[in-house]
C-alpha cells in the first residue's frame, strides 16, 4: 500500500472543532465553483461571525492553505516501499494526478491566489498581507527519487526534481487539459510517459545503472 493519509480537517466533536470543519467545508465549496474567498467572506456564508472566523484563520492565505492541503488529501500521505525510481514516480502520479483533476477547481483558484500574490507583491501593493505560499511537490518528489540520490550527480537529482515538478501539479493539468483537451486517463498517461523519459535521461546522463 502506498498511500498512508491522516485527515488535515480538525478532529473531534467539540464547538471548536466543529466551527473549524464548517468553515473548511463552505470555503471549499466555494472554491470548488471557482471563487477565491475571504475570510469574511467564508464566514459570512458559513453564518460564523467574522471575529471567531478569523480567529481560526488569520488570513485568507492561512484559509486558502487549509482548504489546500485538504484537497490534497491522499498526496500529501503518499509513501511507497518500493526500492525503484521510476515506480516510485509512477505511483505519486497515480495518487496525484486524479486527485488534482478532482479538485481541480480549488487548485486553479489557490494558483490565482499565489499569481495574484506575485503581482501585488512585485507593483509594492501587497502590504502585510501573508502570501500564499506552494511548494509540497518539491518534497514529493525528492522522496519519490530517492533511490536515485546515491547514484546521481547531485546537480543532476536536483535538476531531474526541477523537471518533474513540470508534470506534476495543477499546472499540468492546466497544459494537458485545457490547451490539449486531454481527458484524465490521457493526461496521466502522458504525465508517466515523460517522467519515464526524464529519469532515464538523468540516469544516462550520470552514466548510473539503468533503473528497472
Amino acid at each position: 500500500m502506498d498511500v498512508l493519509r491522516q485527515s488535515s480537517l480538525p478532529q473531534g466533536r467539540g464547538p471548536r472543532a466543529r466551527t473549524q470543519r464548517l468553515m473548511l467545508e463552505t470555503a471549499t465549496r466555494l472554491m470548488q465553483a471557482g471563487a477565491i474567498p475571504s475570510v469574511s467572506e467564508v464566514a459570512e456564508a458559513a453564518e460564523v461571525s467574522r471575529a471567531t472566523a478569523y480567529r481560526y484563520f488569520p488570513s485568507q492565505a492561512a484559509l486558502v492553505q487549509a482548504v489546500v492541503e485538504e484537497a490534497l488529501g491522499p498526496i500529501l500521505g503518499w509513501r511507497s516501499r518500493s526500492k525503484d525510481a521510476e515506480r516510485r514516480v509512477a505511483s505519486l502520479l497515480e495518487t496525484g494526478m486524479p486527485r488534482i483533476e478532482k479538485f481541480e477547481a480549488t487548485f486553479k483558484a489557490a494558483l490565482k491566489l499565489s499569481l495574484d500574490h506575485w503581482a501585488q507583491r512585485e507593483a509594492g501593493t501587497l502590504g502585510d498581507e501573508p502570501t500564499f505560499a506552494r511548494g509540497h511537490r518539491r518534497d514529493l518528489l525528492a522522496d519519490a527519487l530517492a533511490p536515485l540520490r546515491d547514484q546521481v550527480d547531485p546537480q543532476v537529482f536536483t535538476r531531474l526534481t526541477q523537471a518533474l515538478s513540470l508534470i506534476f501539479g495543477v499546472e499540468a493539468v492546466v497544459v494537458l487539459k485545457d490547451i490539449w483537451g486531454l481527458n484524465g486517463e490521457e493526461m496521466l498517461s502522458a504525465a508517466h510517459w515523460a517522467a519515464q523519459a526524464l529519469i532515464r535521461s538523468a540516469v544516462t546522463e550520470s552514466g548510473s545503472v539503468k533503473v528497472a
